[in-house]
């Protein structure tokens, strides 16, 4: 480890030096791991170096992005860790509706630079999250019913390979490796460079309602039949929240469990305002849906998972948002212990479903809705008690699960779960592709699909 550090061309850190802690430090508070080096990588030549010295070493190797791994897996102890956080370039090319971005980028990079151009393609629900992971895992996002997930509009990738060759996906070229880095993860190499389709995007009509918890029933149900009349345009979730402290919350209901109604229209404000209608008709609490820039509205919910927090999840897939479903979030929803905690129901269709099952790696693409349970807080001591009350309500939502789950909401949650996100069919074909670019399973570090031999 000492030798590799002194001669990486790179930035290595070791536990000794200054800024350390600040570098290893991921967004899931529930880690602190401590990896012998974290080499910070600026070229494509520097991660190929950290590849084949982990290769070499046999040393246990974590790739970080941005670092969002809800399970904690851009990081590790004692091993080393390729942090991708210095390569942040994005390059757009306005003519040919194209972007180019390096995986240390997050998404408020990406929008920055695109809509600058007027451009923007799906990217993830929290503005600090990176490109690379989200990308990797699928990417549900607020322009996903529109454009598809970030992974549909992902063309090329440049690729460090666990031999440690540059190989790039893309056109005609390694056609299946691009299919499989569509949803699959981490598996298959380090991603240096990501090419997407961007598309033209103004501002949009987005922003948040809130109703109080009592009122659940009738919101959800009315959120039910709203959606499932709603053109692509609009991307939407319902979940169970409380109320923050803004200034836009009226005190009589902050610090209160709410229902919450987010969502992004895509297309004329005029049409986007009234999509609205129905959802307004039953006067919200809280109503700040307006027109704004796409970016800002990446950014609407950061204050929400800010880095630091502990956090446990548990998900999956619903083929419909039935009474008993409604029934469970509500009644789980207002015994969360945290205020931090959160259930999402991410309504799911439109352009992600028009997409053919077997075109990527990624998974239940028939799904109508993606729930999330995010329970979050800060006191160590208090672990056991949010993590009950996550599986808890996890097992009651089981029954109305199709059984899949999206695997960039994955916890540590084992191969099985893994398996689940893809079915037996499209993991067997991963696990082929990861045998021919990582036979020795060198990038095991992730939702790790274990290579066929």
């Amino acid at each position: 480890m000492e030798t590799f550090a002194v001669g990486f061309g790179g930035v290595a850190l070791t536990p000794t030096d200054a800024g350390y802690d600040e570098a290893r430090a991921v967004w899931n508070g529930s880690f602190h791991k401590r990896p012998a080096v974290i080499a910070r990588c600026r070229t494509t030549a520097e991660v190929g170096e950290v590849v084949t010295f982990a290769r070499e070493s046999g040393v246990a190797l974590a790739v970080r992005g941005g670092g969002h791994s809800l399970a904690g897996l851009s990081s590790c102890d004692g091993g080393v860790v390729l942090d991708l956080s210095p390569m942040r370039e994005v390059v757009v090319d306005p003519e040919g509706r194209s972007a180019r971005v390096q995986p240390g980028a997050t998404w408020a990079d990406y929008d920055a630079a695109t809509r600058a151009h007027g451009m923007a393609s799906t990217g993830g629900l929290i503005s600090s999250t990176g490109v690379a992971g989200l990308t990797l895992g699928g990417g549900i996002g607020w322009l996903m019913r529109k454009h598809g997930l970030a992974c549909d509009n992902l063309t090329a990738a440049e690729v460090v390979t666990a031999g440690g060759d540059v190989v790039r996906a893309g056109g005609s070229d390694e056609a299946e490796l691009l299919w499989g880095l569509r949803g699959g993860g981490g598996n298959f190499g380090v991603v240096t460079s990501f090419e997407f389709r961007v598309h033209p995007v103004g501002p949009v009509v987005g922003g948040l309602a809130l109703f109080p918890l009592d009122r659940g029933e009738e919101v959800l149900r009315r959120y039910r039949s709203w959606v499932a009349e709603l053109p692509d345009e609009f991307s939407t979730l319902a979940g169970v929240v409380t109320a923050p402290p803004a200034p836009f919350v009226p005190q009589d209901l902050v610090g209160r469990k709410a229902v919450a109604i987010v969502g992004c229209w895509c297309g004329d404000p005029d049409a986007g305002e009234a999509a609205l209608r129905p959802i307004r008709e039953l006067k919200p609490g809280v109503d700040v849906f307006g027109p704004m820039p796409y970016p800002v509205l990446q950014g609407m919910l950061d204050e929400g998972a800010p880095p630091g927090r502990r956090s446990y999840t548990r998900s999956g897939y619903a083929a419909e948002l039935g009474d008993g479903l409604i029934g469970a979030v509500l009644e789980h929803g207002e015994r969360m212990p945290s205020p931090f905690s959160q259930i999402h129901v991410h309504q799911m269709g439109g352009a992600v479903a028009r997409v053919g099952e077997d075109d990527t790696a990624f998974g239940s693409r028939r799904a109508a809705y993606a729930y999330n349970v995010n329970s979050m807080w800060i006191d160590p001591s208090e672990d056991e008690v949010h993590e009950e009350a996550n599986r808890e309500l996890a097992l009651a939502l089981a029954p109305f699960s199709t059984g899949g789950v999206y695997v960039n909401f994955l916890g540590n949650e084992g191969d099985a779960r893994i398996r689940a996100a893809y079915g037996d069919a499209k993991y067997e074909r991963l696990a082929r592709l990861k045998g021919r670019f990582d036979p020795h399973n060198l990038f095991k570090l992730n939702q790790n699909i274990r290579p066929a031999a």
